[in-house]
């Protein structure tokens, strides 16, 4: 049974129709590539399936049933997770303490409760280890490499066992050793049984770990292939319209 369903998807502000008619269908462990040019819709969409604003038209639907979501907290309780390209971490704490940030554990009794800190930086370390990433919970962030950053961003998505995870723009502004990095914790979701939506405009990156990849233009779905059966080629020109759709 396919993780997400998206029919018929619209998205309008006003007169701007910043999407129209988008299916799209992913299943568990499935990596997708989500790829446009500016103004595209992607990041509409992105944030409709995140719950930070509902579709004007369409359904969504998670593991068969549909769902509205109204706010972020919607999509979170029905395993959807993102990554959003800031990463949106504490520089001034610890990876741990970043991973648990609003979902802190606590121990005590009646109504005295205290924070848990071994607690947490025993199950960061174990979160780290299942992404076999070389982060370490106590490690300060703002003294992480991109790479870094990134597992303990994905580390923080762990926590509520996803189905799926949206990537914004992973590997932007990194370096190639650190992309290397971010791609094998993407491998790892997979691995885990965790659908991947990957929002990247590095082809190289998309055609690493995606399984397939879907391509919108103008607001519409344009092309929606397996990786297998395209190239880079195809896709530069689904973008640009040299290449009407596929």
């Amino acid at each position: 049974m396919a993780v997400l369903e998206l029919s018929g998807i619209a998205k309008h502000f006003g007169a701007i129709e910043a999407l129209r008619g988008v299916d799209l269908a992913l299943e568990p462990g499935e990596v997708m590539g989500l790829m446009g040019d500016n103004g595209a819709g992607k990041s509409t969409l992105v944030k409709i399936i995140a719950g930070n604003f509902p579709p004007s038209e369409g359904a969504i639907r998670v593991g068969g049933a549909e769902q509205h979501f109204h706010k972020p907290i919607d999509a979170r309780r029905q395993g959807i997770e993102i990554v959003y390209q800031d990463l949106a971490l504490c520089d001034n704490l610890t990876a741990a303490d970043n991973v648990f940030l609003g979902r802190e554990l606590k121990h005590g009794f009646g109504p005295f409760k205290f924070l848990n800190f071994s607690g947490m930086f025993a199950a960061a370390a174990e979160l780290f280890n299942e992404l076999k990433s070389e982060t370490r919970p106590r490690d300060l962030v703002k003294q992480m490499s991109g790479g870094q950053r990134q597992a303990v961003a994905i580390a923080r998505t762990r926590l509520t066992e996803p189905r799926l995870v949206l990537m914004d723009e992973p590997t932007a502004a990194i370096s190639v050793r650190q992309v290397h990095e971010v791609l094998e914790l993407i491998r790892r979701l997979k691995d885990a049984g965790i659908a991947v939506i990957l929002i990247s405009h590095r082809m190289p990156d998309v055609f690493a770990v995606c399984d397939r990849v879907a391509v919108l233009r103008r607001g519409s779905k344009v092309a929606d292939k397996l990786v297998a059966d395209s190239s880079p080629e195809e896709i530069t020109g689904l973008i640009t319209g040299a290449i009407e759709s596929a």
